[in-house]
């Protein structure tokens, strides 16, 4: 198989992206992005700098206190910018995870016995699990929606079965982070909508791979993570800031009551917001476009980079169809590059051990997705997940299918 080419037909020149990322010196080919993607420069920096600077509370006086407003109200506005929402209504917290306990908390405060919910067996449990338990306080009744085992595929009309005139809030996830499926968020918007519920969206896995337009969606709440998209660890909520004053969370009685603030639970950490800031500059760096509103840049280099990714994914897929006993499960026709394996008569534990003792890494899990593995038959050990990310090459998709081969001759 050839070399990778420095730049592809999409304008996006993978050479230069990877000369970004020191980790990529260590010489392992990294398929592990959708649990957590590698570091470039720029990000490292800005996070370094933040922390060589004067830095305190946020205030107006001192310049620690500027460096950290200024730090809170720059991320604002590069998030809102990369999810086409309002920096009024960009809320950070610690992770996804804790965002979705603490809105569902709040949410909760007002449904009642008889209401439903409605969560699908294709989310990661962060966007299950917060919304059954705080339906089970509330006395709420849980709707499950079902996905296809056989196409991977998440139907707007599998939501719109289990919805009624009781529903107050669908939860789902804009991409499986096990199988890559894309559902139709527009359409299950239009559904939740018009039963007058609210839409709470995981983009956590989307957001690496896609442009993100929240009004578009038709989101209500939507949630991501940026350490998925070569960023730093914790976690981020987009929402319409008149919502968001409808909402009140536990609070500390000092703590101010504006929103996004009041969602904000003690001091931000600002050197990964910093590091945030640069990861979504970085991102709209990668595409062909270099001048323009940072929005325009975003879009037009998350769809360039879309294409590539893609075309690295179809690579796999097609070295993948000429290795006997591997099955892969990630078939819906729209989704992220990752893929799900499953290897006849083989542990994918063993292969992910094999893989990663010659510098491949594709770990073997359910990764979170548990009942999404379930639903597949795997139980809850799932299989070995193929993820991509930008920095990925076609000389590391070339290693990854090496690997695979010898592992199924029983190599070593």
């Amino acid at each position: 198989m050839s070399a990778p080419d420095n730049n592809s037909g999409s304008g996006y020149d993978i050479g230069a992206v990877r000369r970004q990322f020191p980790a990529l010196e260590a010489g392992s080919a990294h398929f592990d992005g959708p649990g957590g993607t590698q570091t470039p420069l720029p990000v490292i920096e800005a996070m370094s700098g933040a922390l060589a600077n004067p830095l305190s509370n946020r205030g107006t006086v001192t310049p620690g206190e500027r460096n950290a407003e200024a730090t809170v109200a720059d991320t604002r506005r590069a998030l809102a910018d990369l999810l086409g929402a309002d920096p009024s209504g960009i809320v950070f917290g610690r992770s996804a995870t804790q965002l979705a306990y603490d809105v569902s908390r709040t949410l909760a405060k007002t449904w009642r016995p008889g209401d439903e919910i409605v969560v699908t067996r294709l989310d990661h449990d962060a966007n299950i699990r917060p919304w059954v338990q705080a339906a089970a306080a509330a006395g709420a009744t849980v709707r499950w929606a079902d996905f296809d085992p056989g196409t991977a595929e998440l139907a707007p009309e599998a939501i719109g079965a289990v919805l009624s005139d009781r529903t107050r809030l669908v939860a789902v996830t804009a991409a499986s982070n096990l199988l890559g499926t894309r559902p139709d968020i527009p359409g299950i918007a239009r559904l939740a909508h018009g039963a007058g519920a609210l839409l709470y969206v995981d983009g956590v896995h989307y957001t690496a791979h896609s442009p993100v337009d929240v009004g578009r969606l038709g989101a209500d709440f939507f949630a991501c993570s940026p350490y998925k998209f070569l960023g730093p660890h914790h976690g981020v909520l987009a929402a319409r800031p008149e919502l968001l004053e409808t909402l009140h969370p536990d609070k500390l009685l000092p703590s101010t009551d504006a929103v996004p603030e009041r969602f904000e639970l003690g001091t931000l950490p600002y050197e990964l917001l910093a590091g945030t800031r640069a990861a979504v500059d970085f991102l709209a760096g990668l595409g062909p476009r270099r001048d323009g509103p940072r929005r325009e840049r975003l879009v037009s280099a998350l769809t360039a980079l879309e294409a590539y990714e893609d075309a690295l994914r179809a690579r796999i897929e097609a070295g993948l169809a000429g290795l006997e006993g591997i099955t892969v499960h990630s078939r819906a026709a729209d989704r992220t590059p990752t893929l799900l394996l499953t290897i006849e008569g083989r542990s994918t534990v063993d292969a992910y051990r094999y893989l990663a003792a010659r510098g491949v890494d594709a770990p073997s899990g359910s990764f979170y997705a548990l009942e999404a593995s379930r639903r597949l038959g795997l139980g809850d050990t799932g299989g070995l997940r193929v993820g991509l990310a930008p920095y990925n090459d076609t000389r590391d998709a070339d290693r990854l299918l090496e690997g695979l081969s010898d592992f199924l001759r029983g190599a070593g």
